[in-house]
């Protein structure tokens, strides 16, 4: 991983590193405090979704994905204007770019390794012309450590074909000593970000602690390629009239008298068991 302050390096160096490793990050983004509030939300949108049926997905044993409104993340804004993520994102998406999504992962204790994996299968654009036509902004609400069930990436796969993977998304168990060997852990701390594309190979490995490991997860798209069709992100009206117009921008969600409560879409049935 790339790792940034807010002062480095340039929008083409973030693009160029995205494009060789599918990951780039920067350190201490925001404060510990910001997060501390992020995890709170976390929280709390987390026991309303295991309140109702369907609202909160598995992604492993013990391991499970929510999504979420932006207005039930009192620091979306702080997130989504951040200059960090706006260079990222219009480097590599170019300045129309969409947020699809807004959600988090948390791996509670005794969640396994999952199996190695991407997202969803490869585009067209990806396979034809590596072209990356989305990234998933991820933002750690925990300090990381390595018995937490540290996220797990291996650089340079954006571009495997996965024509081969199961559901063009699963590598054949075979073939983990390639993803193995490139393998990295992430150990993000409270105020970082990452953008990664998730098309790059990746895994959650086991949460060996008593903590759990909530991560955020933004969504974001090129024109076109479509990924808000999985998701269900709305607005109030009252919360869209408090937006600044750069963010309203690059929102294309329904404005809405009421919000309805996101019942997932995008389930990964290969992660639901783990690693076998």
């Amino acid at each position: 991983m790339t790792e940034t302050t807010r002062t480095s390096p340039t929008p083409d160096e973030l693009t160029e590193a995205i494009y060789r490793d599918g990951i780039v990050g920067c350190k201490q983004a925001f404060s510990t405090a910001w997060a501390d509030r992020l995890r709170e939300d976390v929280e709390a949108a987390f026991e309303e979704a295991r309140s109702r049926p369907d609202g909160a997905v598995g992604r492993g044993p013990n391991r499970y994905y929510v999504e979420i409104h932006p207005e039930q993340m009192r620091g979306f804004v702080d997130l989504v204007d951040h200059p960090w993520v706006r260079q990222v994102c219009e480097g590599v998406l170019g300045p129309d770019y969409t947020i699809v999504e807004l959600g988090f992962d948390v791996p509670f204790a005794g969640a396994v390794n999952q199996p190695w994996h991407r997202d969803f299968p490869a585009p067209e654009e990806t396979r034809r012309d590596r072209r990356l036509t989305s990234l998933a902004i991820n933002v750690t609400a925990v300090d990381t450590d390595e018995d937490m069930g540290p996220f797990e990436i291996a650089p340079g796969t954006q571009f495997d074909d996965g024509a081969d993977f199961e559901h063009e998304m699963f590598p054949d168990k075979s073939t983990y000593g390639r993803f193995e060997e490139r393998a990295v852990r992430k150990y993000p701390q409270r105020g970082d970000i990452s953008a990664r594309s998730a098309l790059t190979i990746h895994r959650g490995t086991k949460n060996l602690s008593e903590r759990s490991r909530p991560v955020l997860v933004l969504g974001v798209d090129a024109p076109g390629a479509g990924n808000a069709e999985h998701h269900d992100l709305a607005v109030t009206k009252a919360y869209w009239d408090t937006l600044p117009a750069r963010v309203r921008a690059h929102l294309s969600c329904p404005v809405v008298d009421e919000l309805t409560p996101i019942t997932q879409k995008h389930t990964i049935e290969g992660l639901v068991m783990g690693e076998a």
